[in-house]
């Protein structure tokens, strides 16, 4: 069922036209509404006959554009020549072309009174910079109207994150049919929520990587990742915030919950420089909740209303909830729940977990590397469970800082190799050492592990780090970040929704990764 008018449409960049009409198939069988048929990627294009082929031989419905070099595409010739194109795609049944703004009247004057009804004409204009203001984009909508465009596509430039509800506020009150799309990371949002605020299209490749813009999602993600035909105007919207965030499988666990019980939300990847500016920016009540991860869980509780006292204690939040009352920030912690409690769990061992009263931890020397808001969070459970606990940092300062808060010692990182007071230790990494790319990276020697009786890393991608690899080696119990994921992520889902989290599906999701 879709609970939307919004187009997915597929760019087709092949270089012969051989190759576009294997893309243009796959496409179709993949779910796509309409093609977007790149000419300026052809080799060797011969118009009349290449345009016959493609329109007459193509599955869906096409988009004909002939992008020019001035507006970021690949033709280099001459310009009545590549409008001649243009008209000829409509006399041979294209159902929609895109012409440039800069030459938009020009092209309409051509065609009035010649153009095919079944034709619409997309009048487009591209800044690679930056996204105007609002007051300057609802101009630039009047301009290309004025050509007697049929559809306004307007694609800007994501320089942060927030420049998209500039573009959302274009859509949403729109009374002609707009393209309002933002290029680059930070701007996937806007290719991702364009059926919520009334977008006309939006576009999927086929392949990763193989974009004819920056920053587009693909047709697969879009349909299976963010249930794309499912998201409408009275959507919620959820999101992960952080800095890197692409990695993240938050959006997976989260839109596939949702789906599995008909909730009506989307969860996104939301790649925010300043979170503060964020949370200011999208400020309506559609915008219900947030899961924050480095680097801005202190920075997050900050910008919370309230804050709830275990997260305050540690002084940084990774949930922040939109309260539908008052629309107030109420900022939560659920990293120290989802750690410690699969830590214990891992302690405990999968056997014998009844015959320990109390929690495993206590008494055990607890060491945790890194003194950011998951190395708190660390810190505070394990310490409220009744472990001594010592903080790793690069900086001592850092660290001695935590462990002055925790009640613990401290420790420099370029020291943690030659620290083995005792047996049985327990390590917990909660910085990203180890994480995609740099998976090569470690934070502590092999040689240094044999101390410890259980190894955590609160890192998931990927899901054995080399840490985890080398403590297992050294006969170490491990406990993977997708543990510690998971467990917190069934506190924030029932907290984003009101209903009991799905916990064998998460399971089984995270089992495939």
């Amino acid at each position: 069922m879709r609970n939307n008018a919004t187009l997915i449409c597929v760019p087709i960049m092949g270089e012969s036209i051989a190759k576009m009409v294997i893309d243009m198939n796959k496409a179709k069988a993949n779910d796509a509404d309409l093609v977007e048929i790149r000419l300026d990627s052809l080799k060797n294009f011969k118009p009349y006959e290449d345009l016959k082929v493609l329109i007459q031989e193509c599955p869906l419905p096409t988009l004909i554009t002939y992008r020019p070099k001035w507006e970021g595409g690949q033709y280099d010739g001459d310009e009545n020549k590549r409008l001649d194109v243009l008209r000829l795609a409509m006399e041979l049944g294209a159902d929609y072309i895109d012409v440039e703004l800069q030459v938009a009247h020009q092209f309409i004057d051509s065609i009035s009174g010649k153009n095919p009804e079944n034709t619409k004409v997309i009048v487009s204009s591209h800044n690679y910079q930056y996204t105007p203001s609002v007051e300057d984009l609802g101009n630039l909508v009047a301009r290309i109207q004025a050509t007697g465009a049929d559809v306004v596509k307007i694609a800007t430039t994501a320089l942060e994150i927030t420049d998209v509800a500039r573009i959302f506020q274009i859509t949403v009150h729109s009374q002609v049919p707009v393209i309002g799309l933002v290029m680059g990371d930070r701007g996937l949002i806007s290719r991702v929520l364009c059926p919520k605020f009334g977008g006309y299209l939006t576009f999927g490749t086929l392949e990763p990587g193989v974009i004819s813009a920056p920053g587009q999602p693909t047709l697969k993600d879009l349909l299976s990742l963010y249930n794309f035909r499912h998201i409408g105007p009275d959507s919620k919207i959820f999101g992960i915030i952080g800095k890197p965030i692409a990695h993240s499988k938050s959006p997976m666990l989260y839109n596939e919950a949702f789906k599995s019980v008909g909730f009506n939300g989307v969860f996104v990847h939301l790649l925010v420089d300043d979170v503060a500016s964020f949370l200011q920016t999208y400020s309506s009540t559609d915008f219900v909740g947030f899961s924050v991860t480095i680097p801005h869980k202190e920075a997050a509780l900050k910008c919370c209303d309230e804050v709830d006292p275990v997260a305050k204690l540690i002084g940084a939040v990774n949930c922040i909830i939109r309260r539908s009352t008052d629309g107030k920030l109420i900022g939560y912690n659920t990293d120290y729940f989802g750690a410690i409690s699969a830590i214990e769990d891992g302690l405990r061992g999968k056997h014998n977990s009844s015959s320990i009263t109390g929690s495993p931890l206590a008494g055990k020397l607890f060491v945790v590397i890194g003194a950011g808001g998951a190395g708190k969070a660390l810190a505070f459970g394990a310490r409220e469970k009744g472990a001594r606990v010592v903080i790793v940092n690069r900086t001592y300062e850092r660290a001695r800082e935590l462990a002055t808060l925790v009640g613990g010692d401290a420790l420099a990182l370029a020291d943690l190799d030659n620290y083995h007071p005792e047996d049985g230790m327990i390590l917990a990494n909660t910085t990203s050492i180890g994480m995609q790319p740099k998976v090569d990276d470690t934070p502590i020697s092999k040689h240094a592990l044999g101390s410890y009786s259980l190894v955590f890393d609160a890192v998931y991608t990927p899901k054995i780090t080399r840490l985890l690899r080398e403590a297992e080696e050294s006969g170490a119990t491990i406990v993977t970040g997708l543990e510690m994921f998971i467990g917190q992520a069934f506190e924030q889902y029932e907290r984003f929704t009101g209903l009991p989290a799905p916990k064998e599906l998460f399971r089984n999701i995270m089992a495939n990764y």
